[in-house]
């Protein structure tokens, strides 16, 4: 699938057809197909946002969404279009496309997630963190040098921080946030965690010393029934609470190890996906970073579906027929072999190189060129 080079391709998009067969799947699920009885009826709300997934997932502008669209007929049919829709009419639904509506179809994709892997414990293992998104899709060459003119001085006072709750076992994302940064996030983690557990209950809590307060001690281990794990700030001095007192004492390193996943997630999602959150309202880069997290999320769905697809082929027998030449080189000397046999091998089974292809061992041959010479 190779876009032309007028339209601003020339890059091969990879997977698109898979990604929006999940996307539709987990959209029609959650979202009705018309939002009110009065709509136009000319496009669905899954076909709607299965687009702006689309656009987050390749990293797409309105217009280039717009564009692929038209050129692709394939991913028309997988997304059962019958026809285009201008790029005005997907900016309009992301405007008006409610936070909750993103967070129900976030929660389908996880339960699709838990019940296509085996991995993860009962009660979930959770890692809360944040990340600064650019709310802006302007090259960091152009920020620098603005700030070398004018004279140091920091173009950008505000950015956009996306605060997520990550399962480290499966390493999938089950809620999440976005606010104007930078400021402190410590009374942001209870609101975190009450949409993670509607999803999965949570048995394990990490998180960072951004996250520090024994408020949110008491809440996990009284409201969620879960042990949390926290190291202390040291700018907040020698730490009164009894929990707190506790983690500045004895610090469990080892169980506090796994959080360091949350940055993996961080770090996949920027590098495969996006590390930006386009909009020219703060309402609109809010939407794009949770759209950001639900297509994370997709993609993961989407590789899970795959390779259980290529685990369910593997199991069938493997027919090898063999009728050919072989030339090998053995010693200094070229020997001919000529193989005529068909056999029937299981997948799993893996005979070395010589037995699949009817070669004499290796003495056989060297003495037959031997001979020969």
């Amino acid at each position: 699938m190779l876009f032309s080079s007028e339209a601003g391709g020339g890059m091969p998009e990879i997977g698109l057809l898979p990604f929006a067969r999940v996307a539709m799947d987990v959209a029609t699920a959650v979202l009705p197909t018309y939002r009110s009885r009065f709509s136009k009826h000319q496009f669905t709300q899954p076909q709607l946002l299965s687009i702006l997934c689309l656009m987050r997932y390749e990293d797409w502008t309105f217009r280039e969404a717009e564009i692929r669209l038209r050129e692709h007929a394939e991913l028309r049919a997988v997304l059962r279009l019958s026809r285009v829709p201008d790029y005005t009419t997907v900016y309009r639904f992301l405007r008006r496309l409610p936070d909750d509506t993103i967070e129900s179809v976030l929660g389908e994709s996880v339960r699709r997630l838990r019940r296509s892997s085996r991995r993860g414990r009962r009660r979930a293992a959770v890692a809360v963190d944040g990340t600064g998104l650019s709310p802006h899709g302007v090259s960091t060459y152009f920020i620098r040098r603005s700030e070398q003119h004018a004279r140091g001085k920091t173009p950008y006072r505000h950015y956009l921080k996306w605060l997520v709750t990550a399962d480290v076992d499966r390493q999938i994302i089950l809620s999440q946030r976005a606010r104007q940064g930078p400021r402190c996030d410590t009374s942001a983690l209870p609101g975190l965690l009450d949409a993670a557990r509607r999803i999965l209950p949570i048995g394990l809590v990490l998180a960072d010393a951004e996250f520090d307060s024994e408020a949110n001690h008491a809440y996990i281990r009284t409201q969620l029934a879960a042990h949390s794990v926290i190291p202390t700030n040291p700018r907040r001095g020698i730490p009164e609470g009894a929990v707190r007192h506790q983690m500045y004492r004895q610090f469990p390193r080892k169980l506090y190890g796994p959080r360091a996943k949350v940055e993996t997630v961080f770090s996949v999602i920027k590098r495969k996906l996006s590390s930006k959150a386009p909009g020219r309202s703060w309402p609109v880069q809010v939407r794009q970073a949770l759209l950001l997290g639900l297509s994370f999320n997709l993609y993961r769905l989407r590789h899970r579906l795959r390779s259980q697809s290529l685990w369910r082929m593997s199991t069938e027998p493997l027919k090898v027929p063999l009728e050919s030449t072989l030339t090998k080189k053995v010693g200094g000397w070229w020997c001919f072999v000529t193989l005529r046999q068909k056999f029937e091998l299981p997948a799993r089974s893996r005979p070395s190189f010589r037995a699949q292809r009817g070669i004499p061992p290796a003495s056989g041959v060297r003495s037959a060129a031997r001979r020969s010479a």
